[in-house]
């Protein structure tokens, strides 16, 4: 009988793992709360295939236990795959994949939700409305169909939000390497960054964490920026100088900052603090800036996302355990 082990199942997950359990009576599943690492690599033992998802590597090491266990099928519950030593995997015979779309509405629409509370100066009401102070000024907010929304990055992502944002009635303008044919003929790119940064009033990041994007906002892209301009960062941690951002905001350049992702997030985020002490000074002083909404990696946490996560990274594996081509494969080496 087929066997597939999942590593890091959440309680979440757990409904659609039984759903799909029922739709397949013929393969055996196994899981535990655990990430995969040399030591827990040994829990798959027997197993045909792993399912898994974490932000912690996937390092050498993690990889030649697996494969020292027999397992060189290994089905991500997400998309990226910049965490895995993909050399490693290679000289192992690894085979991969991911599910790169699962929900590009839900992670489009807490960017533009943050964004427009950015700009409405939300995080300011709430607290005043907490103190019981009901006067409006200076608390007055700007409308998004007022702002240029620059857009970094038209995957399937960056298209979903400038669907909402036009939708806001706002002016999109957008850059991105590669060029998508509908949106060139449309005449949404502008030819640069350097362009996007000085139209913008909000600056939404929609890109991989590749090299080339490592701290693509910094002191001198900020500088470049929009007096006001607003920030938003839902991909990925490394894209944004964090240090250049606080100085920003505390020069008054930017007026806000939406971050669900974070240079240093792992083993920070998806952990309770409360009644403990905070390990990251610099985060908390985000945290608790009236301009700035932190969300721990959460864009994608809806139920339509993480369903399509756990049932498509299980099919996944199991034709890559059957000898079928996955339908979402991913390019080792």
């Amino acid at each position: 009988m087929t066997k597939i082990f999942a590593y890091a199942i959440r309680e979440d997950e757990k409904p659609f793992l039984k759903e799909w359990e029922d739709a397949h009576k013929d393969v055996e599943v196994e899981y535990t709360d655990k990430l995969l690492t040399p030591e827990t690599a040994a829990l798959a033992k027997g197993a045909d295939g792993v399912v898994v998802y974490q932000q912690l590597d996937y390092t050498a090491e993690t990889l030649q236990a697996l494969a020292d266990n027999g397992i060189t099928k290994m089905s991500l519950r997400n998309v990226g795959v910049d965490n895995i030593d993909m050399a490693k995997a290679k000289e192992l015979g690894f085979q991969i994949t991911n599910v790169p779309v699962y929900s590009p509405d839900a992670i489009a629409e807490h960017a533009a939700i943050q964004a427009a509370r950015i700009l409405r100066q939300d995080k300011r009401m709430d607290e005043k409305v907490a103190r019981h102070d009901l006067r409006w000024a200076p608390t007055i907010g700007r409308e998004v169909r007022d702002q240029v929304v620059g857009v970094v990055g038209t995957g399937h992502i960056g298209q979903v939000f400038m669907q909402i944002m036009e939708g806001f009635g706002a002016k999109v303008i957008a850059y991105d390497i590669f060029r998508n044919p509908e949106l060139e003929k449309k005449g949404y790119y502008v030819d640069s960054l350097d362009d996007l940064y000085k139209q913008a009033d909000v600056i939404s990041l929609h890109v991989p964490d590749v090299p080339a994007n490592v701290h693509m906002i910094n002191d001198k892209s900020i500088a470049e920026m929009k007096d006001g301009a607003v920030v938003v960062n839902v991909s990925r941690g490394p894209l944004v100088d964090t240090d250049a951002v606080i100085r920003g905001l505390d020069s008054g350049k930017l007026f806000g900052y939406v971050m669900d992702v974070y240079e240093g997030e792992v083993g920070v985020f998806n952990e309770d603090w409360e009644g403990k002490e905070f390990p990251d000074a610099r985060l908390a002083d985000l945290i608790a800036r009236p301009n700035v909404l932190v969300t721990p990696h959460t864009a994608f946490y809806t139920t339509h996302a993480v369903r399509n996560m756990v049932v498509k990274a299980f099919d996944n594996n199991l034709e890559l355990v059957k000898g079928e081509e996955a339908e979402t494969p991913v390019k080792v080496g």
